[in-house]
């Protein structure tokens, strides 16, 4: 799956030498959950600026939460209620890979520059260069060791950069599209290769097993890995949501046709989050069953989404806004 469409950029952002802090108004709205009887909160954060688009959403340890911003010389954070608008070098571009180390500095892809950038906790913008001619990247995850995977469809790889030393690991399937990377908590690497219908797991010692996911055209997208070891991710082509544990797979349709579902997020208790990009909605999958939650504004777009620390839900809404759903209405 491509990125989404974007909207028109009409103006170019002037690089600033510090952050902006911009206090906005928590819009805070009540609606209610399709097919369910309670009425639940969402806390939302529109962009002050027009046209930015954020892509990736991931909360720090610290309590903040990150994002990135297409086409913009800055990344975002949420803190203390309040948003900030973070300089970096150069204007971003499809940077939908996104991933905060224990130690709070933040790891995104960055193909404008075709390389992996990482902001320090003292603020300071350093680069990775990729060494192949064009890149395109999709989604990136930090590993317990503090190591980076992210998804390098340009290089038929999923790539682990750590103390500033890429390895590759290059697939074989023909088709390949790599895009969503989780890292398990016992190291091993999950990714889905789009374009080859197949779930790739990477041991330990780099050892890599394709696995053919049972629905042929499902385009698997985001993935995650629960506690409990279980794999869940994305059929994109087949409005589903398939898990793959003990080597079995079970697939649990969202009840929606053409629904872009897009970013996963599993809950403190077992639950499973999902973005439905084209219909507006946050969708949950619990005991089997799929409820679906109004965002508060129309034409809303979720396309990432992330539990911090406290085991609130963030979303990145590429419409314009990041939001949150608290974590006590998660849990009901």
């Amino acid at each position: 799956m491509s990125a989404p469409a974007r909207k028109p950029h009409l103006r170019r952002l002037m690089l600033i030498a510090a952050v902006l802090v911009v206090p906005v108004l928590a819009l805070a709205a009540v609606f209610a959950a399709r097919g369910g009887t309670s009425r639940t909160p969402f806390v939302e954060y529109r962009l002050p600026q027009p046209n930015d688009i954020p892509t990736a959403v991931a909360p720090a340890p610290d309590g903040s939460v990150w994002f990135t911003l297409d086409f913009a010389d800055a990344l975002g954070r949420i803190r203390n209620g309040r948003l900030e608008r973070v300089p970096i070098a150069g204007k971003a571009l499809e940077p939908i890979g996104l991933g905060v180390a224990p130690d709070g500095s933040v790891w995104y892809t960055d193909p404008a520059l075709r390389a992996i950038s990482h902001l320090t906790p003292s603020g300071d913008v350093k680069h990775f260069p990729l060494d192949t001619p064009s890149v395109r990247l999709a989604r990136l995850a930090v590993a317990p060791d503090g190591a980076e995977w992210f998804a390098e469809e340009t290089g038929y790889s999923i790539t682990r950069l750590k103390d500033g030393v890429l390895t590759r690991h290059v697939f074989d399937s023909p088709r390949g599209g790599p895009y969503g990377v989780a890292v398990a908590p016992d190291g091993i690497v999950w990714a889905t290769l789009q374009s080859g219908d197949q779930l790739l797991r990477i041991a330990a010692d780099g050892a890599m097993q394709a696995i053919d996911v049972p629905r042929p055209a499902a385009v698997p997208s985001d993935i995650t890995v629960a506690p409990d070891g279980a794999v869940w991710f994305l059929e994109f082509r087949a409005d589903a949501i398939a898990r793959y544990k003990d080597e079995v797979f079970t697939e649990f349709p969202i009840g929606a046709k053409s629904a872009g579902i897009s970013g996963i997020a599993v809950a403190p208790d077992g639950s499973v989050w999902f973005g439905m990009l084209r219909k507006g909605l946050i969708g949950r999958l619990r005991a089997g069953r799929v409820d679906t939650f109004d965002l508060p504004h129309p034409h809303a777009r979720p396309y990432t989404l992330a539990f911090d620390p406290s085991g609130n839900l963030w979303y990145a809404d590429i419409s314009g806004y990041v939001g949150m759903l608290p974590a006590a209405a998660v849990s009901k």
